[in-house]
């Protein structure tokens, strides 16, 4: 194998050959070969392969947020990550999540550097780990979140499991309780006028809610039949009774933290009240008995 010297005297090369030659005859030559330029790519499949990740109760989020990371830096050489990389994912993701989902990430990132660096995977240099680590965490509001942007909404959506999408769009298109959710009926609902009438409601009212272009798109998708009876069923046709699994599940990966159903009800009145709807409506539609009940909420007090 070639080696260059890195000088232009022929004295100097010359003692750089001799010196190589003794080495040689001595065993102390130094390892020359070029070092192999891993892709971030190469480590995300190292990582998710690790016996102790794939042992985590959080490795399926793990694994949808590696899944973020390497569709943005999949082909870029570790060797380039340095502060600069990181402080940028950093500053990008801030303009779009909360502060906690942001420092996820960014623990993320330095955990797979830090694994690549310590346990064998024989991809990423000290000094590669040290840039990686420097970017610091951000402040974290603990504050409850009890209702979500339009930009919010959008996300949890894109990252629900196919069965709970259209639960959650419905949620968030209706204002309706959990219960009134799970337990609707296709003979509750009118596509062709565009309403729905919840006849077992939490005050003993019935009421009708208007069904809108998005709720209607996304009801007509549901595969039913003349015989279906419930809306939201799996395979077998048996309505789901529970979100109490997949809707949390939903929250972690869009980086909504502490969040409840319930206050998927908060962020269509939160969006309504927003859009100058009158409160009168707004209480029928979330068939409040009076008008003080809507009101009294923590979401109408603060945009009145």
């Amino acid at each position: 194998m070639r080696e260059s010297a890195k000088t232009t005297s022929k004295k100097e090369a010359q003692s750089f050959l001799e010196k190589r030659r003794v080495q040689k005859r001595e065993g102390t030559l130094p390892d020359t070969s070029p070092v192999k330029r891993h892709a971030f790519n190469e480590l995300a499949k190292e990582y998710l392969a690790d016996g102790d990740v794939k042992a985590l109760k959080s490795f399926w989020e793990r694994r949808y947020r590696v899944q973020q990371l390497v569709a943005k830096y999949g082909n870029l050489p570790l060797t380039d990550f340095n502060t600069k990389v990181i402080k940028q994912l950093k500053d990008e993701l801030r303009r779009k999540n909360k502060p906690a989902t942001v420092n996820r990430m960014l623990s993320l990132v330095k955990n797979m550097f830090e694994k690549a660096a310590s346990e064998g995977y024989d991809m990423v240099s000290r000094e590669v780990l040290q840039k990686v680590r420097m970017v610091k965490s951000i402040k974290e509001e603990n504050e409850r979140t009890e209702h979500l942007s339009k930009e919010q909404c959008q996300e949890l959506i894109d990252v629900c499991s196919p069965h709970l999408k259209p639960i959650v769009i419905t949620a968030l298109n209706t204002g309706a309780r959990r219960g009134e959710i799970l337990s609707l009926q296709w003979k509750q609902v009118d596509l062709k006028h565009k309403f729905i009438r919840l006849n077992k409601t939490k005050n003993g009212k019935p009421r009708t809610i208007p069904i809108n272009e998005t709720l209607r798109a996304t009801l007509e998708a549901i595969p039913h039949g003349p015989e279906s009876l419930y809306v939201f069923t799996d395979r077998n046709g048996n309505r789901y009774k529970s979100v109490d699994t997949s809707f949390p599940t939903a929250c972690r990966r869009a980086g909504i933290a502490d969040f409840h159903f319930h206050d998927l009800r908060h962020t269509f009145a939160s969006q309504l009240a927003e859009a100058k709807v009158p409160m009168a409506t707004l209480s029928r539609l979330l068939g409040h008995k009076r008008l003080v009940s809507t009101m009294s909420t923590p979401i109408c007090q603060t945009v009145t």
